[in-house]
């Protein structure tokens, strides 16, 4: 008598997030190994795996490419007492999104300038993507993976075959683009989280000249351990402080009631030009110093545009911080909230700004570095006290560095 396992989606992995199942990496009577990928699935996040939770063959396709896989549903099952493939018995209509490979589905050698199509044996394909490459003469090399260890996924090459269409498919008055997936996920993301949450902003003004004095006497020997001395490093280590005067801050709404965190999960938005936006979160900022968060920033900013982040990497965010500064905005209200947490930092761009200071009891005009600061807030869970307290007393933090 046979012995199923049910391959399943737990809420852990994404966070409430939507998730699209982009691939079926085995086909029904495949021989599948404990821990080996087998889905890969699509949030507006990152590609992520679900790997086979026993070994045994692939005995049922549940979730077809192309649909939803919510939390807990059994995406297909594997049969851990058969000991070879098994025949395809009742599972046809579910296996339609992974048709047979045979050898002439493998791509051929490109001849082209670009250089040959095939890999070394090591570098594992599946078969959609080994399929796409070969259908539309690409060579992968020219391709960045997104998979785990740098994998091309098959998203990936659509997403490289959509910007060559994007470069042609134009007008004389106009050009098309089409959405990505990561697009369309941020989309929906965006809008969802502006229909849920009331947002309101509040933005104040703080002073640089302490944090910059002290970056300037430490980044050398930051830089001499592989340590990029960021103002985000500084930035971070002041909202720690704020978050610990002002816990609430740093919580998810709940109709009944507010959870607040113990931990301090801090998402990071990094640009990825073209292609969307990403926020890789630094883990317990409550027990780091500023060394530690820049080695964590460092390492994680690194990934993220070398599209080497993981899914671990972007879960469990309690806060989020917006540098939009570093394209030049000054101010950018309101800042949608990455639910499903209720507030986000937003850091302008640093610059020199004549300001009034008292010097001596004596109002004066100076030049300081300047930033503007805003904090956006889920009206549902914070008010202006909150608000306020917490730019104040990162405002504190900042302008009061020791150097």
């Amino acid at each position: 008598m046979s012995k199923t396992v049910d391959i399943t989606l737990e809420e852990a992995q994404t966070e409430g997030t939507q998730a699209t199942v982009a691939e079926w990496l085995k086909k029904v009577g495949d021989r599948v190994h404990k821990g080996e990928p087998i889905i890969e699935l699509e949030t507006d996040k990152v590609m992520m795996e679900i790997t086979a939770p026993a070994d045994g063959v692939l005995s049922a396709i549940l979730v077809q490419v192309g649909e939803t896989a919510t939390d807990n549903k059994i995406l297909g099952t594997i049969n851990t007492q058969v000991g070879s493939k098994i025949a395809n018995e009742g599972n046809i209509d579910s296996n339609k999104s992974a048709p047979k490979e045979t050898k002439t589905d493998l791509p051929q050698k490109n001849t082209s300038a670009a250089g040959p199509l095939d890999h070394p044996p090591s570098k594992f394909k599946s078969p959609a993507v080994r399929r796409l490459l070969s259908q539309h003469n690409l060579n992968p090399d020219l391709i960045s993976g997104s998979g785990k260890n740098n994998r091309l996924t098959s998203r990936d090459i659509k997403a490289y075959l959509n910007q060559a269409d994007s470069e042609t498919a134009h007008s004389n008055d106009s050009q098309f683009i089409k959405h990505t997936a990561m697009r369309r996920k941020i989309a929906e993301h965006m809008q969802h989280s502006v229909q849920t949450a009331p947002h309101v902003t509040a933005v104040f003004d703080v002073d640089l000249s302490r944090i910059m004095q002290h970056r300037k006497q430490h980044k050398k020997a930051f830089e001499q351990r592989a340590i990029k001395l960021t103002y985000t490093a500084y930035f971070i280590a002041a909202t720690i402080a704020a978050i610990r005067h002002q816990p609430k801050i740093n919580a998810r709404f709940h109709e009944d009631g507010l959870q607040v965190f113990n931990h301090i999960n801090i998402g990071i938005g990094t640009a990825l030009g073209d292609d969307g936006l990403i926020v890789p979160v630094l883990k317990h900022c409550e027990n780091k110093d500023l060394q530690q968060i820049a080695q964590g920033l460092t390492e994680l900013t690194d990934k993220a545009r070398t599209g080497a982040l993981q899914q671990s990497d972007v879960q469990g965010g309690t806060f989020t911080i917006s540098n939009h500064g570093v394209s030049g905005s000054l101010v950018a209200t309101p800042i949608i909230i990455n639910q499903p947490q209720v507030a986000i930092l937003g850091l302008g761009k640093i610059e020199k700004r004549p300001v009034v200071k008292t010097i001596d009891g004596e109002d004066a005009l100076v030049i300081k570095p300047m930033c503007y600061v805003s904090l956006t807030i889920d009206h549902r869970a914070l008010d202006a006290y909150h608000t306020n307290d917490f730019l104040n007393h990162f405002k504190d933090f900042i302008e009061n560095w020791e150097v």
